[in-house]
């Protein structure tokens, strides 16, 4: 090998003689977890089902309306079987609450012919125990006087003019009632007020 050749080998070439560089590629953005392309598959929602997975999602979703629709049934069947034992404990529960005042009852009407005072004083006595069984109820008595009218707590059986009263004021109890605000089992019959012309 000559000279000559031995320096073009090893000769660095000029920037002229030099091949121009060939373009940078471009590189792909870094894809998230939950883009489409990225290393994680994509969420269960925007996923498409194939076929069989949709028949099978319909199946086990109609399996589950079947399931719901005989439990609704059997607790239909069951709240018809349970409940007229219910009314019935029920009936026996308030029923028994007035047995004492039963027998009070008797036991006044053996002393019908003794002291009228103590027979009435008996009665007494009767009615404020069937009283207080009404209030262990639910359903206190009242019979106030002097109170504004409540359409739900009072029924107006009479309208008079009273010039030392407010419109609208209880004056007179004609029947007491019986309940509180929401659960009333009888309104009192009450004489009001009315407004003066």
């Amino acid at each position: 090998m000559s000279d000559q050749e031995q320096d073009r080998r090893t000769a660095v070439p000029s920037p002229e003689s030099r091949p121009p560089p060939e373009p940078a590629q471009p590189t792909a953005p870094e894809l998230g977890p939950h883009e489409p392309g990225g290393g994680s598959p994509m969420p269960e929602e925007t996923r498409q089902e194939s076929p069989d997975e949709q028949a099978a999602r319909i199946a086990e979703l109609e399996d589950k309306w079947r399931r719901a629709v005989a439990d609704l049934d059997n607790l239909r069947k069951r709240y018809a079987r349970e409940l007229p034992r219910e009314l019935a404990a029920e009936r026996a529960r308030v029923t028994s609450a007035w047995l004492p005042v039963v027998d009070n009852l008797d036991l006044a009407l053996e002393h019908a012919d003794s002291d009228s005072g103590a027979i009435v004083s008996g009665v007494r006595a009767v009615r404020d125990q069937a009283v207080e069984v009404l209030r262990s109820l639910g359903y206190p008595r009242y019979e106030e006087t002097g109170v504004p009218f409540h359409p739900e707590r009072h029924e107006v059986v009479s309208v008079v003019d009273d010039p030392d009263t407010a419109p609208g004021t209880v004056l007179q109890v004609m029947r007491p009632g019986y309940g509180e605000p929401g659960r009333q089992l009888r309104p009192a019959a009450v004489v009001v007020s009315r407004r003066q012309e």
